[in-house]
């Protein structure tokens, strides 16, 4: 199996769309977004998110996306948040999370950005993986989405 980890260009808007896509209708509880609202969307949207200035990585198997996580930066923060990870059902248990997180992390670390994300109460899994990589609470909660009975935490990665 040929496996390769790709930064997300504007040429790529369309395997980033397709992973997301992807991502939503396996995991809709894991997304701020509904699957929904991202079919809706158009095709300068996914340019527009592959154009963005902080890395969006996906993990190839034999060309095809399997994984994937990005960075968001609001503009004048010193805090970078880590969005969209996920891994395919058929692909998890091969640590790409993991080093999506890593590399992410490591990007923010580069810029001297502190580094949060959210995790959706309920799954363990994508909590522990971050637990083991230094992020710890910091006690806020909020809705997923409106309209959402589920909520997610923040957690911050530890200095």
């Amino acid at each position: 199996m040929n496996v390769e980890v790709r930064t997300i260009t504007a040429d790529d808007w369309s395997l980033l769309r397709n992973v997301s896509l992807r991502a939503l209708a396996d995991s809709p509880d894991a997304f701020r977004t509904t699957l929904a609202e991202a079919q809706a969307r158009t095709d300068d949207f996914w340019r527009q998110r592959a154009e963005g200035s902080a890395p969006i990585l996906v993990v190839l198997e034999d060309g095809r996306g399997v994984a994937m996580g990005g960075i968001f930066t609001p503009p004048d923060s010193a805090v970078a948040y880590v969005w969209g990870m996920w891994t395919a059902p058929e692909a998890r248990g091969r640590g790409y999370a993991a080093g999506l997180l890593t590399d992410l992390v490591n990007w923010c670390r580069d810029r001297d950005l502190g580094v949060r994300l959210h995790v959706t109460e309920g799954n363990q899994v994508a909590r522990r993986l971050y637990l083991v990589h230094g992020f710890k609470s910091t006690g806020v909660w909020e809705p997923l989405r409106e309209g959402s009975t589920l909520r997610v935490e923040e957690l911050q990665l530890a200095k």
